[in-house]
């Protein structure tokens, strides 16, 4: 199987068709001059976030023209006239009437498009010259605006997906080829091995919908998604022989507790793992009492044992500024030193995630000067608001069977809203709601057991009285 491309312009034009004709045979080949102008302005604004257009642009430019369609003759002098770094993105017209269409008849050329669009900009990312968190970040506005249109139009999803690690290559099958058996990069089928059981990948569109559902969190959300696509450029330049600028991948996560650390760290992990580059995707949780020994020299061991277990995936440690708080002769000066070791050793292959509140976790960054500079990505995870803990309450009750009448409902919103205007230091968010929660189930309990024989209904309605747990009141 071949390791490299020769990386041509007429390379990519191969590329561009093989995926608008998988397209075509959904969408129809009308829009074919359509399609072609919006990928142009697509490029142009993509390449215009890394830095000034050159002539390799002009060629590529010159191979984004559909099957049957006249080859454009871009100069360099109006192509960079042609810029236009547009603030906003929007959809073009024709994608917002295929999504009707789509949802009208029950079809999914819409879906198509987007998978076809993720292609063919990650191949375009990846073949030039530099990888910019800035490309990452249109890529992403550009993929949730046109997913934005589908579901806006109600167009059904679709659970198959396509990982353009497989796909974007100079012999792409088409997507109908693709279902019908398994492929890699090269477009050759994969041939079993018996030595060893391949270690199976997380789904990537079910770890996606995971963290679309998220409650809040939107400027966490989006720089998750930043980052898959920034790894995702990084991965298909490094599988085809480009030059890869060295990265740190390890991250800090600064926010107070309950407001969804942990759960973002596990779905980066699965994530990466799908797209190749953590080779296993699990995650292994500590805090201080799980790296820290009692006695001088089993610190590093113990520190160790976590990290063998963690590679492949995320060592996620909580609360991690604890390891610097204890002075000079404390045995959490240890653990960071064998952490460091193993997060360059290991950097292919282990994320290290440090997470805390705030204040503390500046401090613990600052106690050592190796910290610092391994850490590259701080993600800050706000506090819940009132409707955000509302909505958090919500999906447990439904969750669990529960249902809210109407007027528990506006009690609970009242509540959640005082919570958090009232909150101090000890505000737990999403495990307060949790706390609040198991509370109501204790008083819905007694007050449904001493109904004679309570129907589905009675078991399942939620009144205001029960929301009055020794935590609700």
């Amino acid at each position: 199987m071949p390791t490299t491309w020769n990386r041509t312009p007429e390379d990519f034009h191969k590329i561009y068709v093989a995926n608008t004709d998988a397209f075509y045979r959904l969408g129809g080949t009308g829009l074919a001059a359509e399609l072609d102008s919006f990928v142009t302005r697509c490029a142009l604004s993509l390449w215009s976030r890394s830095g000034a257009i050159g002539e390799r642009h002009v060629d590529m430019a010159n191979q984004i023209y559909s099957r049957n369609r006249s080859q454009p003759s871009w100069l360099l002098w109006n192509l960079t006239s042609s810029i236009c770094k547009e603030e906003v993105f929007l959809p073009p017209v024709f994608y917002w009437d295929l999504a009707e269409r789509d949802a009208k008849r029950g079809t999914e050329a819409s879906r198509t498009f987007v998978r076809m669009i993720t292609n063919i900009l990650l191949y375009i990312a990846a073949a030039d010259d530099d990888v910019t968190y800035a490309e990452a970040e249109y890529i992403t506005e550009i993929i949730d605006k046109l997913n934005a249109v589908c579901d806006t139009s109600g167009v059904k999803k679709t659970k198959e997906g396509l990982d353009p690690l497989d796909y974007v290559t100079s012999s792409t099958p088409s997507f109908t080829e693709y279902k019908a058996a398994p492929q890699t990069s090269g477009g050759e089928k994969r041939e079993k091995k018996n030595d060893a059981q391949p270690v199976e990948k997380p789904d990537f569109d079910e770890l996606m919908e995971q963290l679309n559902s998220l409650v809040g969190l939107e400027a966490v959300k989006k720089d998750v998604k930043n980052l898959v696509n920034m790894m995702k450029v990084r991965k298909l330049r490094e599988t085809n022989g480009l030059p890869v600028p060295p990265m740190s991948l390890h991250m800090v996560f600064m926010g107070n507790p309950g407001t969804g650390k942990t759960t973002v760290a596990r779905l980066i992990s699965g994530l990466y793992a799908a797209i190749g580059v953590l080779s296993k995707g699990q995650l292994i949780e500590v805090d201080r009492s799980g790296l820290v020994a009692g006695y001088v020299g089993q610190t590093a061991l113990k520190t160790q044992k976590v990290i063998d277990s963690a590679i492949g995936g995320v060592l996620f440690i909580d609360e991690a500024y604890s390891l610097s708080s204890g002075g000079e002769n404390d045995f959490g000066r240890e653990a960071i030193e064998t952490l460091l070791k193993a997060m360059e050793d290991h950097r292919d292959d282990l994320i290290v995630v440090v997470a805390g509140y705030d204040e503390p976790m500046e401090g613990f960054l600052s106690s050592n000067p190796g910290l610092e500079s391994r850490f590259n990505k701080y993600f800050h995870f706000p506090d819940y608001n009132g409707d955000e803990l509302m909505e958090i309450f919500r999906m447990q009750c439904k969750k669990n069977g529960y249902e809210l009448t109407p007027e528990a409902e506006s009690a609970a919103k009242e509540l959640f809203d005082d919570l958090y205007a009232s909150r101090d230091d000890n505000f737990g968010n999403a495990r307060d709601v949790r706390n609040r929660f198991e509370d109501m189930i204790i008083c819905q309990s007694n007050r449904v057991a001493e109904i004679e024989e309570p129907s589905k209904e009675d078991l399942m309605a939620v009144l205001p009285q029960d929301l009055a747990g020794k935590n609700l009141i």
